[in-house]
């Protein structure tokens, strides 16, 4: 299959909580319907709690299990004895426990997608980018709302674009100006001479969740970013 046959392959960030205002989980669920409708494929952190999981349950409902891979690491999916944080479903661990038993395959299909176990976060975060690279045009990385593993997530990725390690778009969903704060920063960041010009567009704003698809397939890398041989990365 060539890589214009393959269907696109998006990474979602965004929090395991649904937040204070219900148009973060709206937003979840209308992203959802707009993969479906370009037959994109979702990776994501395996969560089955607040916008991780509507967006997968969501996508799944339309487009089946196999359109959703969740990735979590071990720890991540315990017995439900984690920290007060993750308990209360504050915390970005507070994600799936999965009472089935593990083998490479990953889990049985479920309303939530594949999910594949990883032994750490660093395996599940280079295993979501191989995912996005494997995929076809309008593949990248997309950010809903979220907390400090979201923007850690974020960020991350846009540092492996300006350094030439992927040349696929990362787009924010800035609803209500969520990411208004994050967006100042860059541009601040740009005029203070920290982020060239050119990279300070590697991160692109969509104000509604219908903007996202064609930000994705219509993304320029900067001119800007580094030519640097990451070789096998």
């Amino acid at each position: 299959m060539t890589q214009q046959d393959k269907p696109a392959v998006v990474c979602v960030f965004c929090g395991a909580t649904g937040g204070n205002d219900p148009v973060h989980l709206e937003a979840a669920r209308g992203l959802a319907q707009e993969f479906h409708k370009n037959n994109v494929q979702l990776v994501y952190g395996g969560g089955t709690t607040g916008l991780m999981g509507e967006i997968a349950r969501t996508l799944v409902s339309l487009s089946g299990p196999k359109a959703v891979h969740g990735i979590i690491p071990v720890p991540c999916n315990g017995n439900g004895n984690g920290t007060p944080e993750q308990q209360n479903g504050e915390g970005k661990a507070a994600e799936r426990v999965v009472a089935e038993a593990i083998d490479e395959a990953g889990i049985p299909e479920s309303e939530y997608g594949i999910t594949t176990i990883v032994p750490d976060m660093h395996t599940r975060k280079r295993l979501m980018a191989t995912k996005v690279m494997e995929g076809g045009k309008g593949s990248g990385f997309v950010s809903l709302a979220g907390g400090f593993g979201t923007i850690e997530e974020v960020m991350e990725m846009t540092t492996w674009n300006q350094l030439g390690i992927h040349r696929v778009g990362l787009v924010l969903v800035n609803i209500n100006g969520y990411w208004d704060g994050l967006l100042a920063w860059v541009r601040n960041a740009v005029k203070s001479g920290f982020i060239s010009g050119g990279n300070g567009s590697i991160l692109a704003e969509a104000r509604d969740v219908a903007e996202v698809w064609p930000k994705l397939v219509e993304y320029q890398v900067s001119r800007d970013r580094m030519q640097l041989n990451w070789g096998e990365e």
